[in-house]
């Protein structure tokens, strides 16, 4: 898998970390850790799931019928657990760096001198 993910991957990783879920649990579960931000369709959700199973991150935890529907539950892989580590450390990382770098710029702010009024 290409790193960094995408965010739809990434929060799709995140939403498996917990319990293995079936489709709608992910779609409701991506919307909440996204605050309803990130809204998944399911034909989306199904194109990303297919992709991430056969990249060995996200595996088939097990099957049932529901209402005469095939319902699929899914599982984080311990390869995804570790993708979801790095990442989620990669940008913890530059999250760090960017608030480090906003609060300098606060500082160099605050400490600049401030002229009144125009030219002499």
């Amino acid at each position: 898998m290409d790193m960094p993910l995408r965010e739809p991957t990434f929060l799709i990783l995140a939403a498996l970390a917990g319990e293995p879920l079936h489709g709608y649990g992910i779609i409701g579960e991506v919307a909440a850790i996204s605050e309803g931000r990130l809204p998944l369709r399911p034909g989306t959700l199904y194109g990303a799931l297919d992709r991430l199973v056969d990249a060995g991150l996200v595996e088939v935890h097990h099957e049932e019928i529901v209402e005469g529907r095939l319902r699929r539950y899914y599982y984080l892989s311990p390869a995804g657990d570790t993708t979801l580590v790095e990442e989620t450390d990669r940008l913890r990382r530059n999250v760090e760096a960017a608030a480090a770098r906003l609060r300098e710029r606060a500082r160099s702010a605050r400490a600049a001198p401030r002229t009144v009024g125009g030219m002499a």
